[in-house]
């Protein structure tokens, strides 16, 4: 009997079609709600998308999945609640998107305390389970590092030690399409996280961890790479696999029917082998960090009042000798024109951006003013280089002309009549609300919500630094630094709301029409039993 390996993932809904991802153990023809889907190979392994239309809008319908005629989900014996497919109304004008980022592998054995704390999205998803789904969620958003290729838990390592030696580089670091396919495995295998992903349409996109960590902050750390023996292929696999397993699932069925990456892995048919096909499309992805234009891994969702476009501030970078942007300039034009020139009504903006546009104001003056001093000559520019890497100083503020480009677009976005512009971000393992204050438009509602890690930690010197950035008189400091240095002065400032928060949390995003909030929770265990403890709680805008 042909079996499950991962999923169902519900990956994507509306009005009246979705569409349900799954892994399996041999090439099968999968079937959801009466509609069948060859599987395709990559490699040895087995996937589909399975897209379903004319579904009845604004209904909860449970579901099963199928393999070859024979019943695979629900697993036997599950206390959960029936996956469902949840279609929106034509105009819905309540929407809640829950997000969060960082989901490191438990590194502790099973019978011993998680040292990285209780998981927020189990904490979250077993509080769901005992609602009415009345009460669930519209979508999820995951921004980043759903698997760490680079930091690679005691349990995966041993299974790398059966396969290769890792004395030799990269060692205990992921190497090929294979050992991706493990990281996967490993991180969406716990039975709340798999019942969650089978019932929350979920959007995803990867971060640096997902490859390697650094990746694509600088030209000088591409050469560092391209001159290893193992990145070539490991960049082939870490994209190819961020394909299937992620970016897949982030298409529209119309966007699905005009992707020509899909329309040729589908041609290879159910027994055929796509590897090569995906490592050689992977590789030429790649290719725009160094000025090329490439693939599209930004996309849009609406949901009702909300327009959520989720940015790759990743592959999508150019690096290329003298240039220095976090998104290319025909990346940035299409963002621009989906967020603001659409004759779409939206009543909330969320640009999800992995990495903070707004950070605590101190580390952003550090690391504009570092742009600047690794762009000279010599030994002074080597040295800025080494701070950039070893710091991770690679944010939105790190490119500064990307950041100030970003500032103004959001300002036209509320200036164009939406109720709220918001960045939904990750990466900095803490969690903060700030809101932007424009000389000419201090009320403008632009806020900066970030929330990470899921499951994680910061270092504790770390978390010092981070609350350090917020304090007037540093700012002071680091602001003439920065001045001294050449950089201009950012074209706004900000306001820290919330925060900061450091724990395992998840934020809650709750739209009423023009009305707007966000709560942050943290992950709590009290007697073996996961929760969630409220942090703080927000209103955006109360339309």
């Amino acid at each position: 009997m042909t079996g499950l390996l991962l999923g169902p993932v519900l990956r994507y809904a509306d009005a009246d079609s979705a569409t349900v991802w799954v892994e399996t153990d041999a090439a099968c023809d999968v079937e959801v709600l009466g509609t069948t889907t060859p599987t395709f190979g990559v490699g040895g392994h087995h996937y589909a998308l399975v897209v379903l239309r004319d579904l009845p809008s604004d209904t909860a319908t449970p579901y099963e999945v199928r393999l070859d005629g024979e019943l695979v989900w629900p697993p036997p014996g599950s206390t959960l609640p029936p996956s469902r497919i949840r279609t929106s109304a034509q105009r819905p004008e309540h929407f809640t998107l829950v997000f969060g980022s960082c989901q490191h592998p438990r590194v502790d054995p099973v019978d011993r305390p998680d040292t990285l704390g209780p998981h927020a999205l189990a904490a979250y998803a077993q509080r769901m389970a005992a609602q009415d789904q009345q009460d669930w969620p519209d979508a999820l958003l995951l921004l980043g590092d759903q698997v760490y290729a680079d930091e690679t838990s005691p349990a995966t390592q041993d299974w790398l030690a059966t396969r290769r030696d890792l004395t030799t580089p990269p060692g205990t670091e992921v190497a090929d399409f294979e050992e991706y396919t493990y990281l996967y495995r490993e991180a969406w295998s716990g039975e709340l996280l798999r019942w969650l992903l089978s019932t929350v349409p979920t959007a995803m996109i990867f971060d640096d961890h997902d490859v390697r960590d650094d990746w694509n902050t600088s030209q000088a750390w591409r050469r560092e790479m391209a001159a290893t023996p193992w990145w070539r292929q490991r960049i082939r696999g870490g994209l190819a696999s961020y394909w299937i397993y992620q970016h897949l699932g982030n298409l529209r069925p119309v966007d699905l029917d005009e992707d020509e990456v899909y329309a040729r892995v589908l041609r290879s048919g159910r027994d055929g082998d796509a590897l090569e096909l995906l490592e050689d499309f992977a590789e030429w992805a790649d290719s725009e960090a160094d000025g090329a234009t490439a693939y599209r891994w930004s996309y849009r969702r609406d949901y009702g009042p909300v327009r959520l476009v989720v940015i790759d501030n990743r592959a999508g970078r150019v690096v290329a000798e003298g240039v220095r942007k976090m998104v290319g300039d025909e990346e940035f034009d299409w963002i621009e024109h989906n967020a603001v020139s659409t004759p779409d009504h939206v009543e909330h903006l969320f640009l999800a951006s992995t990495l903070p546009w707004l950070l605590p104001p101190a580390i952003s003056d550090v690391e504009s003013h570092n742009e600047v001093a690794s762009a000279r000559p010599g030994s002074r520019g080597e040295r800025g280089e080494r701070i950039r890497q070893g710091l991770d100083l690679e944010h939105w503020a790190a490119f500064r002309e990307s950041f100030d480009r970003l500032s103004a677009l959001l300002l036209r976005s509320v200036r164009s009549g939406t109720a709220t512009a918001s960045v939904l971000s990750g990466d900095v393992h803490h969690s903060y609300i700030a809101k932007a204050r424009y000389p000419d438009a201090p009320d403008a509602p632009v806020y900066q919500l970030t929330c990470s890690p899921l499951h994680n930690a910061a270092p504790r010197k770390m978390r010092w630094l981070f609350r350090m950035g917020w304090w007037p008189a540093l700012v002071r400091l680091t602001r003439f630094a920065a001045r001294r240095a050449g950089v201009a002065d950012p074209p706004l400032s900000w306001d820290r709301l919330a925060g900061p928060y450091f724990g395992n949390e998840v934020a809650t995003v709750s739209i009423r029409g023009r009305h707007a909030e966000v709560r942050l929770e943290q992950a709590t265990t009290a007697d073996g039993r996961l929760g969630l403890r409220p942090m703080t709680r927000q209103v955006l805008a109360n339309g």
